[in-house]
């Protein structure tokens, strides 16, 4: 565990009773609130049950290339053995949907393709991502990449954390995570009572929809966890307040959950468009649209996130008009101008290459998508670019923009 102190130093954390471990836990609630997190739970280490599940969707390949998802074994499961000692997991949850898109509109209102709406604001912004995805010559960046890395602001909060208990109580053994280890978050999350699995696997709360980050402090403390404590909220069962609903399977556009709490990642377009290293499947191209990073189409058919909050920290605010940018705008950069721009952005990881792959299919897409009554204009701007990239130096690249020009 990482700690700045040895064993003997941790002995005024090992000493807290049972009063003052209850104590240290309301208070790393409200640490948690004035840090930005939109909720903290607590839960012991016992994921046995989820263990039977994770070792068959392995088994099945659902991975796909994410060789990093069976590497580790079971140890995902098994929180004590990733981390020797660890007792206890706070889990925190941080809203991501930014002010701007949350307002209602900058994007759709700026291609003009917002109508007139009665409904709440929190309902027009599903609307403007669903005229953004309706727009063959839109870029569409998932939402919750259009900001900061979340990895790095995620991580230094929960930091932040971790030494305000440290600072209280003494040197204590810890370790902080966010989507950067073998970790069953979504498990934990609904082990600490802050949401539920919901169809899509994504974690929901019934007042912050699905668009926060998940962290995870793993600590050698023996806090009292939301499950024992009669004053906070129940921990959630898989599928609570889902019902019989499956719009998110229905709106899947690849049909990648293929089942309530499943995905198959090889068929996921944030796979596709992520993960994948190398060609996108043939056949699975067209299916793609105009989607050039990542999918939210699970989360913006999802009833529950109507009550999608705001981001708390500016951090995740959009960068780059990645709300508002067009497939040739973004087909244009130049590797240099990738690196500058996506600096400090989680789209920085996939490279130059991927990214420009994703966008020279999205641009096939627009030429093959004859139902969207393309300009003349736009469509000889999207073969213009394609044309001028028929040449690029990555072979990949070149083959993606060969799929495309196809259409022209």
């Amino acid at each position: 565990m990482a700690s700045g102190a040895d064993a003997a130093a941790r002995e005024p954390a090992a000493a807290l009773d049972d009063a003052a471990l209850a104590a240290l836990a309301a208070r790393i609630r409200a640490w948690g609130r004035e840090l930005g997190f939109g909720a903290i739970g607590i839960s012991d280490t016992d994921l046995s049950h989820a263990e039977a599940g994770l070792a068959e969707w392995l088994e099945a390949g659902c991975h796909g290339e994410m060789d990093y998802m069976a590497k580790h074994g079971m140890k995902r499961a098994r929180p004590a053995e990733l981390v020797a000692g660890t007792r206890r997991v706070i889990t925190a949850r941080m809203a991501y949907l930014p002010a701007s898109t949350l307002d209602g509109t900058a994007a759709a209102n700026a291609a003009g393709k917002l109508p007139e709406m009665s409904e709440s604001p929190s309902q027009d912004w599903r609307r403007g991502e669903h005229a953004r995805l309706a727009d063959p010559h839109a870029a569409v960046v998932s939402i919750y990449a259009r900001g900061r890395d979340y990895h790095k602001v995620m991580r230094a909060r929960l930091q932040q954390l971790s030494e305000r208990i440290e600072a209280e109580i003494g040197a204590f053994g810890f370790r902080v995570f966010t989507d950067s280890a073998p970790v069953l978050e979504v498990e934990l999350a609904q082990k600490a009572g802050i949401g539920w699995r919901g169809k899509h696997t994504l974690l929901l709360q019934s007042d912050a929809g699905s668009l926060f980050f998940l962290g995870e402090i793993y600590v050698d403390i023996p806090l009292p966890t939301d499950a024992d404590d009669p004053a906070s909220a129940a921990p959630e069962t898989p599928g609570a307040h889902c019902g019989s609903c499956t719009r998110c399977i229905d709106a899947c556009p690849t049909g990648a959950i293929t089942g309530p709490y499943r995905v198959d990642a090889r068929r996921c377009i944030s796979y596709l468009t992520i993960e994948l290293k190398g060609s996108i499947p043939l056949d699975m191209r067209e299916q793609i649209g105009n989607r050039v990073y990542g999918c939210d189409d699970c989360q913006l058919v999802c009833p529950w996130n109507k009550f999608a909050q705001a981001a708390p920290v500016a951090d995740f605010d959009v960068r780059h008009g990645l709300d508002r940018a067009s497939l040739v705008e973004l087909f244009g950069w130049s590797a240099a101008q990738f690196d500058e721009r996506m600096q400090g952005s989680a789209i920085r990881r996939i490279g130059y290459e991927s990214w420009s792959r994703n966008i020279a299919v999205a641009m096939g897409n627009a030429l093959r998508n004859a139902a969207a009554n393309v300009a003349p204009e736009k469509r000889e701007a999207i073969v213009a670019a394609l044309r001028e990239r028929a040449h690029d130096e990555s072979a990949i690249v070149r083959e993606h923009v060969a799929w495309a020009l196809e259409a022209a």
